[in-house]
């Protein structure tokens, strides 16, 4: 194996050597590496694993390949080399771990990690500040509908514009995502001040990967003028449901548990002794399927098919649900899932918050359940679809996959109001969305305090060339008056521009809680 760069590459194997032995004074790779300090008793003794150097002038390590590495081994490798580091007075040598499973392998610069750890520090200061923690209480009180107050919230689809990838400052790709997730976290608190709450952890997820159901949809994407998204048409792969529909077949899925637990254990390095590393995230964001069919069908022939081909559509839907039932239900006998009732992004743009999952007879350590988690459904492509027919091509589709999970949040730009009647059956309901498009009024009324009103205010007002503070007061205002009996949450999402003005997004928090605090005290 080469290493660029280097001059020379040294292949060993070690021993991991108690704690408390005096470290070699040596530049030979072999003589450091062959004497690891061991990260617990019972690993004394044991091969550090196959390790490649590759030295420079000197004979200076500057690149580490481990190669099918002792995992117990590589704990200590941080350690050792910031040792190494100090006593020889070298530079830090870049680390780079693959495993025999997965080519996955990162690369790890000393200043990119110098930064992430200082991001981190911050991050931890953020989470234990009592607005931060006082934050974490409302949520709790507003998922009892005991709220104080409505809480707010402002997604971060512009990401870009707030923090362009120009003033990223690691190198390595690996270290730039997660630099860019710790500065737009910290940034959230400190200028746009809205209610996400901060938690001193670093979150990784099970790799999984999904297949398609055997046939693809060919995109063709507009010109992007401005924002991060463009309008779109597509050539669905099925052109005749009732020719084409064999060509189907259930999703295969799999996970790479070496390269997950890999990636983990890259974190836990990195962030050792200044964050927890927790496993959070999920594998999709909707169980809607409406989406997906579109997808297949094609949107007018989706419809169209309604009226003509009733039979079709059932047989689609039908197919739709029974692949994710498998694939909800594999990953629960996998135990990949993780909990997502924190500060999770759950529905279509809340924070998980509540006490009411897991279920009760859930215990830590024990796999989590499909009962114990949040999920989210909407049919955002039926929204002219009539009550009856949602009834019957969307909704008992949908029911059967809600069921199986503990709370449900529904909706996320479709109007509502019309089909309530029927959405309201899901027996986990808790959190709806109101759209622009909404009924405001009528939602209100029907939904009472028994659900969280979970109003979408229109994020036109913050996009267009012209920002109208006005405009948006009054948006605003209205929903406050509205909803004045109910517990609502304000959730300004779909921003895909803010015309370079960042101040906007703060501006607008601003606003509604100017709002909030006329009515709220």
């Amino acid at each position: 194996m080469t290493i660029p760069g280097s001059s020379c590459a040294t292949r060993f194997r070690g021993l991991l050597r108690p704690i408390g032995d005096s470290a070699p004074r040596n530049d030979n790779p072999e003589a450091m590496f062959g004497n690891m300090i061991a990260p617990s008793a019972d690993a004394i003794g044991r091969e550090t694993g196959v390790c490649e150097v590759a030295s420079g002038m000197n004979n200076t390590p500057h690149c580490v390949m481990f190669l099918d590495a002792n995992p117990q081994a590589y704990p200590c490798i941080q350690a050792f080399f910031s040792f190494h580091a100090g006593i020889y007075n070298k530079p830090f040598p870049q680390i780079e771990r693959r495993c025999n499973m997965s080519e996955t392998a990162w690369k790890v610069v000393p200043e990119d990690v110098e930064i992430l750890r200082k991001l981190g520090v911050r991050k931890r200061e953020i989470a234990e500040s009592p607005i931060n923690q006082e934050r974490r209480r409302l949520w709790y009180k507003h998922d009892r509908f005991e709220g104080e107050r409505p809480m707010v919230l402002v997604e971060g689809g512009v990401a870009f514009e707030l923090l362009p990838c120009s003033e990223l400052r690691c190198r390595e790709e690996w270290a730039r995502q997660v630099e860019r997730s710790l500065a737009y976290e910290i940034f959230r608190f400190e200028f746009l001040k809205d209610d996400h709450v901060v938690l001193p952890y670093i979150d990784w997820n099970w790799k999984v990967h999904m297949s398609d159901f055997g046939v693809q949809s060919v995109q063709h994407y507009a010109e992007r003028v401005s924002g991060n998204v463009s309008s779109r048409r597509w050539d669905p792969p099925l052109q005749d449901l009732e020719k084409d529909f064999d060509k189907l077949h259930f999703r295969h899925i799999s996970v790479d548990r070496e390269g997950s637990l890999a990636w983990r254990d890259l974190l836990t390095q990195v962030f050792d002794g200044i964050l927890t590393v927790r496993q959070r995230g999920g594998f999709w964001w909707t169980t809607g399927m409406t989406q997906t069919a579109i997808d297949l069908v094609g949107l007018e022939q989706f419809m169209t098919y309604m009226c003509i081909n009733p039979d079709g559509v059932h047989r689609l839907m039908a197919f739709l649900r029974d692949d994710l039932l498998h694939i909800t239900e594999w990953l629960e006998q996998e135990g990949l899932y993780a909990l997502n009732n924190e500060n999770d992004y759950i529905g279509s743009g809340s924070m998980g918050f509540t006490e009411d999952l897991p279920q009760k007879d859930w215990t830590p350590g024990n796999p989590v359940r499909r009962k114990d988690l949040w999920v989210l459904s909407e049919s955002q492509e039926t929204s002219e679809v009539g009550p009856e027919m949602f009834e019957e091509f969307v909704f008992r589709y949908q029911l059967p996959i809600v069921q199986q999970f503990g709370l449900c949040y529904y909706g996320c730009c479709e109007p509502l109001h019309l089909k309530w009647n029927i959405i309201r059956r899901f027996p986990n309901l808790r959190r709806v969305s109101i759209s622009p498009w909404c009924d405001q009024a009528y939602m209100a009324e029907a939904m009472g305090n028994h659900y969280v009103f979970s109003r979408k205010p229109n994020p036109a007002y913050v996009s267009t060339p012209d920002f109208d503070e006005e405009v948006i007061r009054k948006d605003i205002a209205a929903t406050l008056d509205i909803a004045r009996n109910n517990t609502v949450e304000l959730i300004l999402k779909d921003v895909h521009t803010i015309c370079n003005e960042p101040r906007r997004l703060a501006r607008w928090v601003e606003i509604a809680y100017e709002e909030i605090e006329k009515r709220c005290g």
